[in-house]
């Protein structure tokens, strides 16, 4: 039995300029005309939105940007997914909620364009971050193929994130990642020792320079990478998991063995 999943992880930096959709449509195009059979994109977090960290006010910028779930922004990334048939994760969106709260939202399209899943930051980088937290983790089933869980940047260093949606049934976790610093090569580390403790896949895809810092990286459920741009230059991590192997490894142990 197999349960194979094609993905494509573009580390790419922070889209610029007056039409950030339109240039996500041209990457999303080109990456899947170099692709064959690819199911889902993933960007980065915060890659439509610009680069805020070079904003006099990063948080002030992000927070002017904000629109709420049912705006054009959303709207628009649902018809890219669409027109290309594929689904997309076009990373996060700063999301407008109640009360004026503005949340670091992962949005989830599927190959029709329908919104399947959003989820709020529950772990800001604080005191850097001033986004509300969100308060709930979550998940979307794939039909026929399986279930995902998701995750923002620094969610990552918390246990209880992974191990929240892998408790919710997630063969896979997508960790989209803006991290400008020196602590990339710490969050590889956590990306393995994610997918070993929780015997789930874990992809987790960072921005490029000259924002990013790179090291995207795909790590089976032993933890095995599958997939590693280690550098931050831009480039696209194609690979295709077996979500059978997560089957496999609950039930007989890692490595066959605990």
């Amino acid at each position: 039995m197999s349960r194979p999943l094609s993905v494509a992880l573009a580390q790419y930096p922070p889209v610029t300029g007056p039409d950030p959709t339109g240039q996500l449509t041209a990457q999303a195009a080109e990456i899947q005309r170099e692709s064959t059979g690819l199911d889902l994109i993933i960007f980065p977090e915060i890659h439509v939105c610009g680069d805020c960290d070079t904003a006099a006010d990063s948080n002030e910028w992000l927070r002017s940007a904000a629109e709420p779930l049912n705006g054009p922004r959303v709207r628009a990334l649902g018809q890219i997914a669409a027109d290309l048939g594929v689904w997309l994760i076009p990373g996060t969106v700063p999301e407008l909620g109640d009360g004026g709260r503005v949340y670091n939202t992962q949005v989830v399209f599927d190959a029709t364009g329908k919104l399947v899943a959003s989820y709020r930051k529950v772990f800001p980088w604080r005191p850097y971050e001033a986004w509300s937290s969100g308060h709930e983790f979550k998940v979307f089933d794939m039909a026929g193929t399986g279930r995902a869980g998701l995750s923002i940047c620094y969610d990552a260093w918390f246990p209880e994130s992974t191990r929240s949606v892998a408790w919710l049934g997630a063969e896979f976790v997508v960790n989209v990642v803006k991290t400008i610093g020196a602590d990339r090569k710490q969050e590889r580390v956590l990306a393995q020792a994610n997918a070993i403790v929780n015997q789930v896949f874990m992809l987790s895809v960072n921005a490029a320079a000259p924002i990013g810092t790179g090291g995207s990286i795909v790590c089976d459920p032993e933890g095995t990478v599958l997939g590693d741009l280690p550098t931050a230059q831009t480039g696209v991590l194609r690979v295709t998991l077996d979500l059978d192997e997560v089957t496999r490894v609950r039930e007989l142990g890692t490595e066959g063995f605990n």
